[in-house]
């Protein structure tokens, strides 16, 4: 059967069973609305990040706006959350696979984050086939057989609320253009989820509910504010149908709280403190001041100065304006075979879930099944309603410019050295061959966590920065240590050549992204260059009109 398009839209992606459901004519004719609407401010905004930069580069400081000084000042609030959203106290993760969608809702934590993102590595295939899973789910028609285990896999009455995650601004969706030009990422996820399964979730008593990633200002969540009424118009949908909680991960972002939550405040339910982007953020922003080096990965926890400070005020402002305050991922997971590194773990999660809720938040995020239990009974037990938003430090002062900036003291090692390359290498290579959420040495890192890897890296070789053993981080130090932990883990998979093809892929991208001058944004826009380099390239913006 020909899958004819609508006018001006071309699938480069192949066309599996069941693809051309999710790839309807009409939800690609809404999608390309989206697109047609919203690009060029799309692509304006990534400019904007581009000068802000530079202004940054040049000496500028990162500040609360004056002019919207009157919208932190005055006293309004976000629209009330769902009766289904009330209750947030733990949240999984994970990516949108489908046994991880069936696992996720069954685990017993109030929401499920289903992540198109940093836990999914944007394959075609995992792409659509995340698409028809969540239509499934939504349906309740996902259950199956695991072909291998013969385990059979159904949702629980009692499943969690299901949340998406579309990708970041930045990303591109290359596999469908709309006059020639690549779809934005963020639209193509939201669009298509949106446009499949509005009706099913109403029907549920429930809603289309979303997390949004990357915003670094007030402009980005107008944005997102712009295509919510657009595509709830579009689709029929009353006002505030669509709901939002935006992850806070960017240093700028967090001088822009109230205002993120104003432009947003007919649909968004809350902020989240997505902690591990946003140390990468810190780097990446403040890569030019000397005086934000950060020490050793393992050292930047939720307890330092600056990172405390963030979350205070996520808190601050949240409960000021009516909405949740989500607390961060813990990266600790069970640790297989080995009762006392698994307690030792569980143990870990305790104490940051103790911090979290001991501050005010009103939830958290773990990354297994397993933690769920763990982190509820420490929300269980402190946190007697549904949520704190009557929370409120009285003896709290105003967090500050430098709180938020001051970088904290500790070591880089040469153990901090060693695994940033080895961390980046194996999960670049994972993400290459289609995985974004990768368990490595009992710690389940993503995109995000790498970031902070190879920006580490990065920062440490331009300052020339020595270890607490007495070696100055130089090029021609990390060359060589990238070749020789390459070569190190290649020995692990003997035979298998297509694995050891991505390992020397990974090392290549992240010994152009820790040597090169120039900082990338995010290592995964070079790393999607490689896995759709086969495609037809896409036109710029100035290349066409819209």
């Amino acid at each position: 059967m020909t899958h004819i398009s609508p006018t001006g839209v071309e699938i480069l992606g192949h066309l599996e069973p069941g693809y051309r459901d999710i790839l309807s004519h009409e939800a690609l004719s809404f999608v390309a609305g989206l697109h047609r609407r919203f690009e060029k401010r799309r692509q304006s905004l990534l400019r904007y990040r581009k000068e802000r930069q530079a202004e940054l580069d040049q000496g500028a400081m990162l500040l609360f706006p004056h002019e919207t000084a009157d919208i932190r000042a005055s006293e309004w609030k976000v629209r009330p959350a769902p009766a289904d959203l009330l209750d947030r106290r733990v949240e999984i993760t994970g990516p949108v696979d489908r046994k991880m969608v069936v696992n996720a809702l069954n685990s017993g934590a109030k929401c499920f984050m289903a992540d198109f993102e940093d836990a999914t590595a944007p394959l075609w295939t995992n792409l659509i086939e995340g698409q028809i899973n969540l239509r499934d789910a939504n349906k309740r028609e996902i259950d199956f057989t695991d072909e291998r285990s013969g385990k059979q896999y159904s949702i629980n009455d009692d499943a969690a609320v299901l949340i998406v995650r579309p990708r970041g601004w930045h990303l591109d969706e290359r596999h469908v253009l709309v006059n020639g030009q690549a779809l934005s990422g963020s639209l193509f996820d939201f669009g298509l989820y949106l446009f499949h399964n509005h009706e099913a979730l109403k029907n549920r008593q429930t809603g289309p509910y979303f997390y949004l990633p990357k915003l670094e200002s007030r402009y980005e969540a107008r944005l997102w504010s712009l295509v919510f009424q657009h595509a709830e118009d579009e689709l029929g949908l009353e006002r505030g149908t669509i709901r939002a909680t935006v992850l806070i991960e960017t240093i700028p972002a967090t001088f822009e709280l109230d205002e993120i939550l104003y432009e947003l405040k007919e649909h968004v339910v809350g902020l989240n403190c997505g902690r591990w982007d946003y140390i990468f953020s810190y780097i990446k922003r403040l890569r030019n001041n000397p005086e934000c080096i950060l020490p050793d990965r393992g050292a930047v926890t939720m307890s330092v100065p600056f990172m405390e400070a963030y979350s205070k005020r996520v808190i601050e402002v949240c409960h000021r304006r009516g909405a949740h305050a989500m607390g961060g991922m813990s990266a600790f997971i069970p640790v297989k075979n080995d009762e006392a590194a698994n307690e030792a773990a569980r143990e870990k999660v305790r104490q940051d879930k103790q911090r979290e809720v001991t501050n005010g938040h009103d939830g958290t995020w773990v990354a297994h099944p397993d933690l769920v239990p763990v982190a509820k009974a420490v929300f269980d037990a402190r946190m007697k309603g549904s949520n704190q938003l009557d929370f409120e430090d009285e003896f709290a002062l105003p967090v500050t410019t430098k709180a938020l900036l001051e970088a904290p003291e500790g070591d880089i090692t040469d153990a901090g050295v060693e695994e940033n390359i080895d961390v980046a290498i194996r999960y670049i290579a994972a993400w290459l061959g289609g995985r974004g959420a990768v368990p490595i040495r009992n710690l389940m890192e993503d995109a995000a966590t790498a970031e902070i890897a190879r920006a580490q890296l990065w920062q440490w070789r331009k300052y020339a920065c020595t270890t607490a053993e007495g070696r100055t981080i130089t090029a021609g130090l990390l060359e060589a240590e990238v070749l020789r932990i390459r070569e190190g883990i290649k020995t692990e998979v003997p035979g298998q050549d297509e694995l050891v093809a991505r390992i020397d892929q990974a090392a290549d991208i992240l010994s152009t992204l820790i040597l090169d001058e120039e900082f990338a944004e995010f290592l995964t826009l070079p790393a999607y260059d490689l896995i759709t380099a086969d495609l037809k390239k896409p036109m710029q913006l100035t290349e066409f009109e819209d």
